[in-house]
């Protein structure tokens, strides 16, 4: 196997902002609707088919506005690509990259969440999306997918801002770490790229 660590990073959450609750609260202001109306709709009727690619990204919009028909099309993609803000951890890519292959394996819509790192896209070994993939986390097909790309290496590490995604990468033979909003995480990311493993035992340095 190759010693090189791979990093596996979540792209909502861990690198950008998640686009909920607060693309809904902005969006409930547009449609005079409570959010949490706007954010029910959207997790019974297209959450689903929008992220694993069975419905376009125009299906979407026309969906939203169809359904909440005092909403702006033209300003609720502004409102949604204005809250695609990168976290703190986005600048830590250039210099894990020096030392990882980094991936992304994303709950996202590459036409969305592509464009938003193209600053950091030269320290991206790999991106993998739902919305290109066909099914959404915590589905084991996404980790295959990424897991036939990467190959066999001693240490591959998930990042992941909800628990129920790492247990799929936990049954392949993947190290796993929640991110926790206060970015404590990130520390420990450091560690573990300089040989120390997540649960504090000494290692030799890659």
């Amino acid at each position: 196997m190759n010693t090189k660590p791979q990093l596996v990073l979540d792209i909502g959450g861990v690198l950008l902002t998640n686009l909920s609750p607060r693309l809904w609260q902005q969006l409930s202001v547009e449609a005079n609707v409570p959010d949490h109306v706007i954010a029910a709709q959207f997790k019974q009727e297209v959450r689903e088919a929008l992220w694993s690619g069975k419905m376009t990204e125009e299906d979407f919009w026309s969906w939203l506005c169809v359904t909440f028909p005092s909403i702006d099309e033209h300003k609720a993609r502004e409102l949604l690509h204005a809250n695609l803000v990168p976290l703190p951890a986005l600048s830590y890519l250039p210099a894990w990259s020096r030392v990882a292959d980094i991936h992304l394996l994303s709950n996202h819509r590459s036409e969305w969440g592509v464009p938003a790192l193209a600053a950091v896209s030269e320290h991206i070994e790999s991106i993998t999306i739902s919305s290109s993939i066909g099914c959404c986390k915590p589905h084991p097909e996404m980790f295959e997918a990424l897991a036939s790309r990467i190959g066999s290496f001693d240490r591959i590490l998930f990042v992941d801002d909800q628990d129920k995604n790492l247990k799929p990468a936990a049954r392949i033979g993947w190290d796993t770490l929640l991110a926790d909003a206060g970015g404590a995480w990130i520390g420990q990311v450091a560690g573990y790229l300089s040989g120390t493993p997540l649960n504090g035992e000494s290692r030799s340095a890659v």
